[in-house]
């Protein structure tokens, strides 16, 4: 364990995140999204919620402030009801720790499973609700000026 590191932040996604560059994508996907077939880089989460995950996540990187849509979810198939609830909760965590965040991208269900395949990594968690999936575009991480070797 790290001191003010979420303890739902495993060692295998801490060295993925720090490892992702400015504009690389990690995808934060439901138990039944298929991640091995997405990507070659999948970390489980098994038994976390999204919610939960999105705190850790994003206390330790931000989202990159350069392009239009940071944050992308999958949209509905036709004939499919979208539960806002889903993705109110996720704008909750990203709204209180990077506000004024662009809103939410809605993707193609296929077009989504395409860009997970460019994203950096899949973390499959233990979500179960419908339409879960969501992708955090990093931006360029401030460095403090009263850093110093």
């Amino acid at each position: 364990m790290l001191i003010n590191v979420s303890p739902v932040i495993s060692p295998e996604l801490i060295s993925v995140l720090h490892r992702m560059g400015h504009g690389d994508e990690i995808v934060l996907a439901d138990a039944f999204f298929p991640g091995d077939t997405c990507n070659s880089r999948v970390i489980r989460a098994d038994g976390i919620r999204i919610p939960q995950l999105l705190d850790g996540i994003l206390r330790l990187i931000n989202l990159d402030p350069y392009v239009p849509t940071p944050v992308a979810m999958m949209a509905p198939v036709p004939g499919d009801e979208l539960d806002m609830s889903v993705e109110e909760s996720y704008r909750k965590v990203i709204d209180g720790l990077w506000p004024g965040t662009p809103a939410t991208e809605r993707i193609e269900r296929f077009a989504f499973y395409e860009r997970a395949k460019q994203a950096f990594a899949v973390v499959v968690t233990g979500e179960t609700v419908k339409y879960g999936n969501i992708i955090l575009k990093k931006g360029v991480v401030p460095v403090s000026s009263e850093f110093k070797w």
